[in-house]
C-alpha cells in the first residue's frame, strides 16, 4: 500500500507532558505508606516518545512548569527526539499524577496545574499545513484553554488535510463533565478520525460494561470515525473500518509493567498506518510494540528499527 507520509512532521501530539510520581513496589491502590519515583509521564508525550524511537519526524505540543520538574521532563523528551520547539512553559507549576506500579490497571491521582494552558499560538498554521496526524487525547481535551484550541484544529482538520487520531481514555476525575466529554470526543470524531480506547475507557465515557467490542467500534464509526481500534487487555485487541474488521489475539508476555502500553500499541499502529499497512497489519504492529513495552519497566528508552514492530508481517 501507498505510504501516507507526504508531509515533513508525521504525527503532532497535543496534550499532556507531565510527571508519573509512581510507587516503588507494586500497589493496586495509593496511600500514605508508599515511596514514589518521578517518572516522565502524560499520554500524548510517551506516544511522541514512541513514535520518535520508532524513526518518525515525531513533534509535542504541551506546556509545563518553569521549574525544575518542567526541566526533568524536556530533557528526557528531546533525548528520545521529539521536537520540542512548540513546548510552553508556565508560571504554574509542572502537573503531577501519582501512579500505583501495577500488573494489572494502574489507580492514578491527578493534581494538575501547567498541562492545561495549550493555546492557539502554539498551533500556527505553517505547522498544521505541515502535518501528517494531529493526535490528542480525552486528558488533553478536559480543560480550557487546552481544550478550545484542540477542538479548533479539529473543526478546520480537513482544511489541512490532518488525519485526526485520539485515545479516548477517559477519566470522571480527569474530566467530571461527563456530558461534555461525550458531546466533544464525538464531535471530533465526527472529522474523520483514527480512534483508540480501551475497555475500562468505554465503561468510564458511557457508564456500561462493554459486552462486545463490536459495540464500541459500531458506535464510534457511526460518529464518523475512519478506524476504531478497542483493546482488550490480555484478550487481544479488535479493529474496525467501515469495509473490515480484525480480532487480534493477545501473546504471553513477561509483564513487568504496565503503564503506557496502551500509547507504545498505539505508536505501533501509527508507525503501521503512516507507512500504508493495511489495517490487520498495523494491528500487529501496535500488538508487538505494547509487548516490548510491557516486559520493559518505565518509558522505552532506546531508538528502534522498524522491521522491529513488522517482525510479524
Amino acid at each position: 500500500m501507498q505510504s501516507r507520509r507526504n508531509k515533513e512532521i508525521d504525527i503532532l501530539c497535543a496534550g499532556e507532558l507531565l510527571v508519573d510520581l509512581m510507587t516503588t513496589d507494586y500497589a493496586d491502590k495509593i496511600d500514605g505508606n508508599r515511596l514514589f519515583k518521578p517518572v516522565q509521564g502524560g499520554s500524548p508525550a510517551n506516544l511522541c516518545l514512541n513514535m520518535a524511537r520508532l524513526n518518525n519526524q515525531a513533534k509535542l505540543v504541551c506546556t509545563v512548569g518553569s521549574d525544575g520538574l518542567g526541566d526533568f521532563l524536556l530533557d528526557n523528551v528531546r533525548m528520545g527526539g521529539v521536537d520540542c520547539s512548540l513546548v510552553h512553559r508556565s508560571q504554574e507549576p509542572t502537573t503531577i499524577i501519582l501512579v500505583s506500579h501495577s500488573l494489572n490497571l494502574p489507580s492514578f491521582e491527578a493534581y494538575r496545574t501547567a498541562d492545561k494552558h495549550i493555546t492557539m499560538d502554539q498551533l500556527p498554521s505553517d505547522i498544521l499545513d505541515n502535518t501528517n496526524i494531529f493526535h490528542t487525547t480525552c486528558f488533553g481535551m478536559s480543560l480550557a484553554p487546552a481544550q478550545d484550541s484542540i477542538m479548533a484544529v479539529a473543526r478546520k482538520s480537513n482544511d489541512y488535510q490532518l488525519q485526526l487520531s485520539i485515545d479516548a481514555n477517559y477519566a470522571q476525575k480527569v474530566w467530571p463533565n461527563q456530558q461534555q466529554a461525550q458531546e466533544l470526543v464525538a464531535e471530533y470524531v465526527s472529522y474523520g478520525a483514527l480512534v483508540k480506547l480501551s475497555e475500562v475507557d468505554w465503561q468510564r465515557l458511557y457508564n456500561q460494561p462493554l459486552r462486545q467490542a463490536e459495540i464500541a467500534a459500531e458506535h464510534f464509526l457511526k460518529l464518523g470515525a475512519k478506524q476504531v481500534c478497542v483493546t482488550l487487555g490480555a484478550d487481544g485487541a479488535y479493529l474496525a473500518t467501515a469495509a473490515e474488521s480484525h480480532f487480534l489475539a493477545a501473546r504471553p508476555v513477561t509483564v513487568r509493567d504496565t503503564t503506557g502500553a496502551g500509547d507504545a500499541f498505539w505508536s505501533g499502529f501509527l508507525t503501521a498506518y503512516l507507512d500504508g499497512k493495511n489495517p490487520l497489519n498495523c494491528l500487529k504492529a501496535g500488538r508487538k510494540m505494547a509487548e516490548i513495552k510491557l516486559e520493559h519497566i518505565g518509558p522505552l528508552q532506546r531508538k528502534m528499527d522498524k522491521q522491529e514492530i513488522y517482525v510479524d508481517l
